[in-house]
């Protein structure tokens, strides 16, 4: 009831007082009557209308951004759930009657919809009274509305959206992840002292970037064996792994695309030179480097070439190139592009634990037959 009776105070105050004559701006004359329908002034054969179809997509990207931003804002502050694809739905059906009738575009406004849910409304059958009651204004009320002053309007809007704000979130976003404060923040900004579209061109921009930003420059992690266990894990979160000596472990944690296929490889290589040193000082030697496919989850031609070009520096460097875990699609590729035939099926496994018994099997394998040629040389 506050707003509503801000409304007439304020007009009844403003038609006294005549304040429109001192710089109080107010709605002024409104017409009275319903919009007539434009059904027929349809024209799909005018001679703009290939700038209407421009403006339209435009306008409905922005629409939609901006109405199923403002449903999953209120969905996450109720704790409900909302379906995009319904909401574009609806929007369009909406938009294609609207636009038979002389109706404005509709969208799903920050503004009004902050109002609405102020008002306590809860269902949809609060828009079919809402639409009953500016009918009603629209044939009889408009003349009471001549002195209603628009800063009165401007704050109904404004209390209600300070009501939306939720401080304590932004501070968990901070304690939890700057990026995304950061995100919040330009967003909230960008609406404040922009407009709606600034803020979500600013929000939707950053977040692009940082998905942009973790697939050009995907972890790689150098995996150790958990004692006691089958498992592998980073050995940077878990010192006390056991490294297997004269293998390399990689974890390659993201679909490898040209966007990260260079960085990958120098990753790679980076690795092998730091293993490398690090085994000569223990008098060890590296032989075989297993890349652990499990987050790999696509790959492109440029991902295949990085691949084939890792294996050509191992080769040359008479070390033995092994997959685990890859995935089908990966397989695919792998398998089309001949990558498989030159690696050969044998040097595939399904988990890094069979990875690594066969390689600690070939190790150990191999050096009796060592030991016997050297003995057999010293004979000769």
């Amino acid at each position: 009831m506050a707003p509503l009776l801000s409304v007439i105070l304020a007009t009844i105050l403003v038609y006294f007082t005549h304040a429109e004559n001192h710089g109080v701006q107010v709605i002024g004359e409104l017409k009275k009557g319903l919009n007539p329908l434009s059904i027929t002034d349809l024209s799909f054969g005018a001679p703009y209308l290939s700038t209407a179809i421009k403006t339209g997509i435009v306008t409905g990207v922005i629409s939609l951004a901006e109405g199923i931003a403002v449903g999953r804002s209120f969905a996450m502050y109720k704790n409900y759930n909302i379906d995009g694809n319904k909401e574009m739905i609806a929007f369009g059906m909406m938009n294609i009657v609207g636009s038979c009738t002389s109706c404005y575009l509709t969208t799903g406004p920050f503004s009004r919809s902050a109002v609405n849910f102020n008002a306590g409304c809860k269902t949809a059958v609060s828009n079919i009274v809402m639409a009953l009651a500016v009918m009603v204004t629209l044939l009889v009320l408009t003349p009471l509305f001549h002195y209603t002053p628009l800063v009165v309007l401007s704050s109904i809007i404004v209390s209600a959206m300070l009501g939306l704000i939720d401080y304590n979130a932004a501070i968990h976003l901070w304690h939890v992840d700057k990026f995304d404060f950061l995100v919040c923040m330009s967003a909230y900004f960008g609406v404040v002292f922009a407009s709606v579209e600034i803020g979500l061109v600013i929000a939707v921009g950053l977040s692009l970037l940082r998905v942009l930003l973790y697939v050009a420059r995907p972890r790689t992690l150098v995996l150790g064996n958990i004692p006691d266990s089958n498992i592998y894990r980073n050995v940077e979160q878990y010192p006390n792994t056991d490294t297997v000596g004269g293998v390399l472990i990689l974890d390659l944690g993201a679909p490898i695309y040209f966007t990260n296929a260079s960085y990958l490889r120098e990753r790679i290589s980076r690795w092998i030179d730091d293993e490398e040193d690090k085994l000569k000082s223990s008098g060890e030697t590296l032989q075989y480097v297993i890349l652990d496919m499990g987050a790999v989850g696509n790959i492109d031609t440029s991902g295949i070439s990085m691949l084939e070009e890792v294996k050509r520096n191992l080769d040359r460097r008479d070390l033995k190139l092994v997959l685990a875990n890859p995935g089908a699609e990966v397989m695919k590729k792998l398998n089309k592009s001949k990558f498989l035939e030159a690696l050969g099926q044998e040097w595939i496994f399904l988990t890094i634990g069979e990875a690594v018994e066969s390689c600690n099997y070939m190790l150990h394998s191999s050096k009796p037959k060592s030991g016997m040629d050297a003995s057999f040389s010293n004979n000769v």
